[in-house]
């Protein structure tokens, strides 16, 4: 038995509670980006990882910090850098002189949460060392593989405006992440929310309260597995990302992992919001973030303001919804509203 077939769920409920209380945690930190974070832990909930990519100093390096603090998680950062090698991420066997053998040295990846800060700025080979760890959760370091522990998750950040100096990811690694975001400016009232929190704090530092532990973390991991996908839903997103490859901008439209991302992170937004069954909006809400990386626009269409978000923006507008219904794990009232799953 694995270790995660001895992971016991817990209750919808509880988990809902449980996402509730970790990004208020978090946002006695990270100020008015509430809807930005519900998306973020939707990624980790859904047991994978995301990419932040976004402006400097809008608070990425700061929300990891702080979710990992929030869900008791190890945490580690990694500044990636033009020389930074694969064995600087994962580990490389170091002679000892003491013993006359060799020992291997884990590298930033041997965490609960790993920030890959910046990882546009490093080459592609260490760009790839990544992908097994982030796939398989596993590190192959001369010729031998180590599991890394659980639960792991990446949170990468990256510069969208800055090209100088920077090695875009290929489409194989970008398809490793669930979701990809951007926090975006802040509203006058939130700035000065920053500034005044900052003055009366009177320094730097600032820290996040734990709300869970990595156990309990898989607890709810586990509950957001059980959550109930009708199939006019499922079918929804597929028709979705379907209509992602046919449209006439995109050069390559979404795989089916961009429907995986999709429906799985749906089903930990429901947790987040206190449902145990999708609804065609948590599908709608995550659709940017699950597919927008995954549409390439045919260049000759690059000059002409056609990005792959107004494609999916298209393809949002031209695929029919699903109405609402009765879902086995939660009730809706006369006026459609969605009241807390049974337990």
């Amino acid at each position: 038995m694995t270790q995660a077939d001895q992971t016991l769920p817990v209750d919808p409920r509880e988990a809902s509670a449980i996402a509730a209380r970790v990004l208020d945690a978090v946002e006695t930190a990270v100020v008015g980006k509430r809807e930005v974070l519900e998306s973020v832990l939707a990624g980790v909930l859904a047991g994978g990882h995301v990419l932040l990519e976004d402006l400097p100093g809008l608070g990425k390096t700061l929300a990891a910090r702080s979710l990992a603090q929030a869900l008791g998680l190890p945490f580690t950062r990694a500044q990636f850098t033009p020389d930074l090698l694969p064995a600087d991420l994962t580990g490389a066997e170091v002679f000892d002189q003491r013993t006359g053998d060799f020992v291997f040295r884990p590298g930033p990846v041997f965490t609960g949460l790993l920030l890959a800060d910046e990882i546009n700025r490093t080459p592609p080979k260490t760009q790839s060392a990544l992908l097994e760890a982030m796939q398989e959760r596993q590190v192959t370091v001369e010729g031998t593989t180590r599991p890394l522990p659980r639960p792991f998750h990446v949170l990468a950040t990256a510069n969208p405006v800055e090209h100088e100096g920077t090695y875009p990811l290929p489409e194989a690694q970008l398809d490793r992440f669930l979701l990809r975001l951007s926090f975006g400016y802040p509203s006058a009232d939130e700035e000065w929310d920053v500034l005044a929190r900052r003055l009366e704090r009177r320094t730097e530092d600032q820290s996040v309260p734990r709300v869970i532990d990595a156990e309990q973390l898989l607890g709810v991991q586990a509950a957001v597995e059980s959550v109930h996908v009708s199939d006019d839903v499922g079918r929804y997103a597929v028709a979705l990302v379907g209509a992602t490859r046919r449209h006439a901008h995109a050069l390559v439209g979404s795989s089916p992992r961009g429907t995986l991302a999709l429906v799985i992170c749906a089903r930990a937004l429901a947790v987040i919001r206190g449902r145990a069954f999708v609804l065609p909006e948590d599908v709608k809400d995550l659709a940017h973030a699950a597919l927008d990386h995954r549409v390439i626009v045919r260049p000759e269409l690059w000059l002409q303001s056609v990005t792959a978000a107004s494609i999916v923006d298209a393809v949002l507008a031209e695929t029919p919804v699903p109405a609402a219904h009765q879902e086995k794990d939660g009730r809706q009232d006369q006026d459609g509203r969605q009241e807390p799953p049974r337990a």
